[in-house]
């Protein structure tokens, strides 16, 4: 499934990337706000560790490191205790892009869909995150390399991806996302069916779902009127229609429903969801919903 301008262009692609770096400079994936548990790095863990930072005590069992015992306590009690100090954690992100073809459609949405998954990537590398990057599209993963995640074009990566059924939910379930990881998706979300079990996979076994929903106002303040083709961006199916204010009003009314549903299901399994509009500056686009909800925060 190749995927379309700006996404195939690689000079595109590298003002893109270029405006990416930027951009992680002011603007910051909320890792502060997370205990983390995993590697060794530079954010505070939920473990127990070697760093400077105390913890609590315990009482010392066989195989314990006595490099840790207080020994000032064991002098006033005459008991083993056991210092404890919270470990220092690299914190991880898996990174999941929708390939969509409704991601594309418009040129500029395309920009504004590879801006967003620039800009969490580089974020989380200038975090220190261990990050894992994968491409979705109904029911067909890829997971990208590191040298693919900063391709100078994505045509070649996603020609594999020729899902059944392209219309169909991406299938989230088929990453493998790590435990206790920051899960971002960055998907339109303009798929059919209950947004309930995206829900549960960003939130399972400790992770931190976040979705960046990109969308431009020709999909969100449609102003149709009159005789139309359209063109179904997945299929690429036509058909002739004619749009009445009537019409208009009812595809108005169910995409406002359509994402409160989605708001729903993210509030109810502590999912953070953003949507970013594609005309605004990347800055402006991200105080719309990204910093106000937490998904992103400015640098101190």
């Amino acid at each position: 499934m190749p995927l379309p301008e700006p996404l195939d262009n690689p000079e595109t692609m590298r003002e893109i990337q270029a405006r990416a770096r930027a951009y992680a400079d002011f603007i910051k994936l909320p890792f502060r706000n997370q205990i983390w548990r995993g590697q060794s790095g530079d954010f505070l863990g939920a473990g127990v560790g070697s760093s400077l930072d105390f913890q609590d005590h315990r009482s010392y069992v066989p195989g314990d490191d006595p490099r840790h015992i207080n020994w000032q306590a064991y002098a006033r009690t005459g008991h083993y205790t056991m210092k404890l100090y919270r470990e220092e954690v690299r914190p991880m992100v898996d990174l999941v892009l929708d390939a969509s073809a409704s991601m594309f459609f418009d040129p500029a949405k395309a920009r504004r869909v590879a801006e967003t998954f620039y800009y969490a990537a580089e974020s989380a590398l200038r975090s220190g995150a261990a990050l894992r990057a994968h491409l979705l599209a109904a029911d067909q993963h890829r997971p990208l390399s590191d040298e693919a995640i900063f391709a100078h074009a994505w045509g070649d990566l996603a020609a594999g991806l020729k899902p059944a059924a392209p219309s169909l939910p991406p299938r989230l379930d088929l990453v493998p996302f790590r435990q206790g990881s920051m899960r971002i998706l960055i998907s339109d979300l303009l798929f059919p069916g209950n947004p309930e079990p995206f829900g549960i996979v960003l939130a399972q076994n400790r992770g931190r779902g976040m979705i960046f929903a990109p969308f431009c106002q020709a999909e969100a303040k449609a102003d149709w009127q009159g005789n139309y083709e359209f063109v179904d961006s997945e299929t690429r199916l036509r058909h002739q229609r004619r749009v009445e204010p009537s019409i208009l009003k009812r595809y108005r009314a169910a995409y406002l429903r359509h994402f409160e549903l989605w708001k729903s299901a993210a509030v109810k399994h502590g999912v953070l969801l953003a949507r970013i509009p594609a005309e605004p500056a990347f800055q402006q686009a991200m105080q719309a919903e990204a910093i106000p909800f937490g998904a992103v925060e400015l640098a101190g």
